[in-house]
């Protein structure tokens, strides 16, 4: 054990004697465990407890906001409608991307896939 684990082990012992996790919410139950075979191994606890605590993922938040677009070109019956929400599906797309290598590229097909789904689908 390198000197930086045996001093977070010290700080969480202290924190035990105090009594400092105690009230914690959802003390006494067990960790929800979901399917995290995707998420670096490194990550999974981190992600884990943030997810626990009611927060996310930036990416994990647009991805739901994909599917919603995703959902309201569906449901479009006029093409304003339709032009609305390919608009906000570009832009979340734009977001997601942002940063990535060769996002553009990938963004791209994905959307174009995307459309033609949805005009067989009868849009």
């Amino acid at each position: 054990m390198d000197l930086l684990d045996q001093l977070a082990e010290a700080r969480i012992a202290e924190a035990l004697a105090r009594g400092d996790f105690e009230d914690l919410l959802g003390a006494g139950r067990p960790l929800e465990l979901d399917d995290d075979a995707l998420v670096p191994e490194e990550l999974r606890v981190a992600y884990r407890v943030l997810k626990n605590a009611g927060y996310a993922p930036e990416e994990v938040r647009l991805l739901g906001e994909l599917r919603s677009a995703e959902a309201l070109i569906l449901q479009a019956t006029r093409p304003e409608e339709r032009t609305a929400a390919t608009a906000r599906l570009r832009l979340l797309l734009d977001r997601l991307g942002a940063g990535r290598a060769g996002s553009l590229r990938l963004q791209q097909e994905y959307f174009e896939r995307l459309l033609e789904r949805l005009d067989g689908a009868g849009g």
